[in-house]
C-alpha cells in the first residue's frame, strides 16, 4: 500500500512540474510578448514583462509595429555596464512624438540582460529609449522601469560598438537596430 502511494504522489508531482513547464514555457512562447531586435551580428530576442510593466510594454510594442526603432543608434555604450538606443536624433536628447510615461518601478533587478527604459531625472519621462544591462546593475534596481528580459542573443549585444567612457559612453560611427518587430507580426 505504501508503495502504490509513492507511486501516486510520484505521478502527481511529474503532472504537477510538467504543467508548471508547459505554462512558464507558453508564457515565453507567447508571440505577442517577444520581440526580436535585428543587429549586425544577428537576432537578439526579448521577452517582454507586462505583468510588471504593461504601459512600457505597449509603448515599446507601439513604436515597434510603427517601425520607429527601425535604424536607431545604439547612441550611448558603456563597455560592462549597458547599451542605450531608442532616441530617433542619435544624441540621447531625443524621443518618440507620444507623451512621455508614467514610471512602472518593480523590484526586478538590473541583472546582465534586463531591458529598462532610459529617462531623465523626473522619473516619470520614459518616451522611447530603453537600454540593455551587459552586467549586473542592482543599483538600478527601483529607479527605472524594467519591462523586459533578454532570452536569446546576448552575444549579439556585447559586440555592440562600445563609446568613449571618457565621454559618458558616446560612440563614434555607432552600430544600430537595424530592424524591430513583435514576434506576433513577424508570423503574418
Amino acid at each position: 500500500m505504501k508503495k502504490i502511494f509513492l507511486n501516486i504522489i510520484s505521478l502527481i508531482l511529474i503532472f504537477l512540474f510538467m504543467n508548471t513547464a508547459n505554462a512558464q514555457s507558453n508564457k515565453i512562447d507567447n508571440p505577442e510578448n517577444i520581440l526580436y531586435i535585428d543587429l549586425k551580428d544577428g537576432r537578439v530576442v526579448i521577452e517582454l514583462l507586462p505583468n510588471i510593466a504593461p504601459n512600457h510594454v505597449n509603448r515599446i510594442k507601439t513604436l515597434a509595429r510603427q517601425k520607429f526603432f527601425d535604424g536607431i543608434v545604439f547612441h550611448r555604450v558603456i563597455d560592462g555596464f549597458m547599451v542605450q538606443t531608442g532616441d530617433p536624433t542619435g544624441t540621447g536628447m531625443g524621443g518618440s512624438k507620444l507623451p512621455d510615461l508614467k514610471a512602472e518601478f518593480s523590484d526586478e533587478p538590473h541583472i546582465r540582460g534586463t531591458l529598462s527604459m532610459a529617462r531623465a531625472s523626473d522619473p516619470n519621462s520614459a518616451n522611447s529609449q530603453f537600454f540593455i544591462v551587459t552586467k549586473d546593475s542592482r543599483f538600478l534596481d527601483n529607479q527605472y522601469t524594467v519591462f523586459g528580459r533578454v532570452i536569446k542573443g546576448m552575444e549579439f549585444v556585447d559586440k555592440i560598438k562600445k563609446g568613449n567612457s571618457q565621454q559618458n559612453g558616446k560612440v563614434e560611427n555607432p552600430d544600430s537596430m537595424i530592424k524591430v518587430r513583435v514576434a506576433s507580426d513577424e508570423k503574418k
